[in-house]
């Protein structure tokens, strides 16, 4: 019998969205003048007011209200109205030093033996039902408010749009895991107000359905096409008008969307949310490198669906163990057990050799902070980050580093593929 499954997300305008985003961009000025910054961020906004918080070690100094404003208003947040903007908001910081009890576990002598920021488990996923080995319902979400955030900023073919938005999109698969039809499509975004209320809603539904679909329907292949049908349920402003939005309409946390962030729901999620923590905490850094191990290994063939999961002991370098699902789906004579013990021999990770490896001590992570951290373009940009005593640094970094197929051919080898 078929099946039904349903992942969402949400805007860089989304309160929650707008904590990561800030709390990403700080990490990311640290790191830009002392690559060896330890930091975790937290950020709390809400209406008129944002708030930082968190441990920082680092030698650079960071103006955080400067970088905090400067993200609030390249998401969008610039008018009076919205009751939360970059220029006019109280931004508060209660940032303070990273604990000595912490970093004597993690910084050692030898920097191969470093420990791993903090103990827990990381999962990375992968499968091969997209071009980007995403599950298709997330990645169709992520697509909707990525194209409504475009629509947005050009304000031309729909100019009352507002920052906050969400999307959610359901899909029917067939008993052996193909997608058969998309069944439902949500989208929530908030607009201006410029009419009586049903009037207000009638035209924001049609725009979505007649001019966001089939923006969205022309970036993807024939296939994929085909699962939009005439059957779909539109379900847009569902509640209403939806005028107060963003960080006035909802507080918002940095970490609070961990789901949106990784895989929408499909594999696992070990708990540990992404923003404002720099490599050395291994909630980041080894979720990068397992979704790295999981999207070589299915583009290598070894499984069309894979699921890989790590785990740490704070201070400890070497990873207390690597699990491994392919859900039955592995296309090799080999139990998933067995597939595990190749990865410790093809991957090395410790959380040193990590960072290393995919090149996580530069200022990379602003980017990942909306529209999710897996699935996205590896490429390289060029950076420019300005400190307030005047220096300038501009750099070169390549960002999703763990997207990267790059080691499908030690994959291939290593299984007799």
């Amino acid at each position: 019998m078929s099946y039904l499954f349903t992942s969402e997300s949400v805007s860089e305008g989304h309160p929650d969205k707008v904590a990561d985003q800030i709390s990403d961009a700080l990490l990311d000025n640290f790191l830009a003048f002392d690559a060896k910054s330890k930091v975790a961020c937290e950020t709390l906004v809400t209406t008129g007011l944002t708030v930082l918080s968190g441990e920082v070690r680092s030698s650079s100094y960071v103006d955080v209200q400067m970088v905090a404003r400067e993200v609030i208003n390249r998401i969008g947040y610039t008018k009076g109205e919205y009751m939360f903007d970059g220029n006019s908001c109280g931004v508060i910081s209660t940032i303070h030093e990273q604990s000595q009890d912490i970093n004597q576990g993690v910084d050692k002598a030898n920097p191969e033996e470093q420990g791993a920021g903090d103990q827990g488990m990381m999962f990375g996923y992968a499968t091969k039902e997209t071009e980007n080995y995403m599950p298709l319902a997330l990645d169709l979400s992520h697509k909707i408010l990525m194209e409504l955030a475009l629509l947005r900023r050009e304000n031309k073919d729909i100019t009352y749009l507002r920052p906050d938005a969400k999307s959610q999109v359901t899909i029917e698969y067939s008993d052996d895991n193909v997608p058969q039809r998309i069944v439902a499509i949500v989208v929530s975004t908030q607009h201006d107000e410029f009419d009586a209320d049903d009037a207000m809603l009638s035209k924001i539904k049609s725009d979505i359905i007649n001019i966001l679909i089939p923006r969205v329907k022309a970036q993807l292949k024939p296939e994929l096409q085909n699962l939009f049908t005439d059957d779909i349920k539109y379900h847009i402003n569902p509640t209403g008008k939806f005028v107060i939005g963003g960080p006035h309409g909802d507080a918002g946390l940095t970490g609070r969307k961990i789901i949106v962030d990784t895989y929408g729901g499909k594999g696992a999620h070990g708990g540990g949310a992404f923003s404002g923590k720099d490599p050395s905490k291994v909630d980041r850094s080894a979720a990068y490198a397992t979704r790295h191990i999981a999207k070589n290994l299915v583009a290598a063939g070894v499984a069309d669906e894979i699921l890989v999961q790590v785990s740490y002991a704070i201070g400890v370098v070497e990873p207390m163990g690597i699990y491994v699902n392919t859900y039955g789906s592995a296309n090799v004579n080999l139990s998933d057990g067995e597939i595990a013990s190749k990865i410790e021999e093809i991957f090395d990770m410790r959380p040193y050799a990590i960072e290393k490896r995919l090149k996580l001590r530069n200022p990379i992570y602003s980017e990942s902070a909306a529209y999710g951290h897996m699935g996205r373009e590896p490429k390289m940009v060029t950076k420019t980050f300005n400190a307030s005593n005047g220096d300038k640094i501009t750099t070169e970094v390549e960002l999703f580093t763990w997207e990267k197929l790059d080691y499908v051919d030690k994959v291939k080898s290593a299984f007799g593929i």
